[in-house]
């Protein structure tokens, strides 16, 4: 008898991907949202309702296997009582009600924010979580959160990705993906140099199953074991684009100074973190993760950055006229970020 999944957040980015690889390995699957999962494949059950009500999320759990909990205001919303309210307070309700209904598997979505920015690399178990912005610290909340379920007896695995990539991945990259579509330059600060890893969605997705078919509480830390510096990540993707587009460094001091004033004023949509990692180095050590989940990413950052890249160009006209979806799969207003991409074309390489 096939098992029965739910997906909190199934309508979101991820989410969407997760429940139809859930489908196709031929489980049950209810996802829970408080948007509408218009994108789910025949035969899913759609409960549409706020993490944040007790009540709605306790009916949800009911008679399910596994929850796969990716609900989460994300650091676009630049939200900290919603960061609060939804990362937090609902994974307690998420908890809870699985606690209660007899949960066998929980796989509680976290965030490499937790971490904020390490003093050294790679992140290991023995790195000591610090977040330094009001999502990383939610994030960090609801983890705590897990392991006191967990020392209850519900089997809860966390998972820590990093900053996810792949088609039909938006938000801010959809900005990204604009100015290239557009040949205009893309910026990295000083010279690009800090190792930044990603992990593409379908990659994640493999995680946690895999992790779903693991019994005992852990946490695993997923990203791409083929990534370089920033510049070296966007260069590909401009190569692989053809715009005209080249990758030009401004002074790191004041662009994050700058990025950190017009987010505050409400005038860009990049949010604290956004300010905090992107000049910054930052990878994970995949060794115990590879080795427990017998599991390997397929994608490298290049990879993944031109396989949104090309979704993007396929589906621009659909992604401009789309309203009401999440964060992620939503085209983002560029504010004060359209002059700067116009500043831009004046930069030297």
């Amino acid at each position: 008898m096939a098992s029965s999944s739910l997906v909190t957040g199934g309508a979101g980015y991820f989410g969407t991907l997760l429940v139809e690889r859930l489908v196709q390995a031929g489980e049950r699957v209810r996802i829970f949202d408080v948007n509408e999962a218009v994108e789910a494949p025949a035969g899913v059950e759609r409960i549409r309702g706020d993490i944040r009500d007790a009540a709605a999320v306790a009916r949800a759990c009911e008679g399910m296997d596994v929850i796969h909990h990716n609900v989460a205001m994300v650091p676009l919303a630049k939200d900290a009582h919603a960061f609060k309210s939804v990362n937090e307070g609902g994974t307690l309700n998420l908890l809870r009600a699985a606690h209660l209904a007899g949960v066998k598997k929980v796989i509680a979505m976290s965030s490499s924010a937790v971490y904020g920015a390490p003093d050294r690399n790679p992140v290991d178990d023995a790195t000591v979580p610090r977040p330094q912005e009001a999502y990383g610290k939610a994030k960090l909340a609801a983890e705590v959160l897990c392991h006191e379920y967990s020392k209850k007896g519900l089997d809860v695995t966390i998972v820590r990705p990093r900053t996810i990539m792949g088609h039909g991945r938006l938000g801010i990259m959809q900005i990204l993906f604009e100015w290239v579509r557009q040949g205009k330059n893309i910026p990295v600060l000083g010279r690009g140099d800090n190792l930044y890893q990603f992990v593409h969605a379908d990659d994640l997705a493999d995680a946690c199953i895999k992790a779903a078919a693991r019994p005992g509480s852990t946490t695993y830390n997923v990203g791409t074991d083929r990534f370089g510096t920033m510049r070296d990540t966007l260069e590909g993707l401009v190569a692989h684009a053809a715009t005209g587009s080249r990758v030009v460094s401004v002074p790191m001091s004041p662009a994050v100074a700058m990025m950190k004033v017009t987010s505050r004023a409400g005038v860009s949509p990049l949010g604290a973190y956004h300010s905090l990692m992107y000049g910054r180095s930052m990878y994970f050590d995949l060794a115990r993760t590879r080795r427990e989940l017998s599991w390997a990413p397929r994608f490298g950052n290049v990879e993944m950055f031109c396989d949104s890249y090309d979704w993007y160009l396929g589906h621009r006209d659909e992604v401009l006229t789309r309203h009401g979806a999440s964060h992620h799969k939503s085209p983002v207003r560029q504010g004060v970020l359209r002059a700067v991409g116009w500043a831009l074309s004046f930069a030297a390489p």
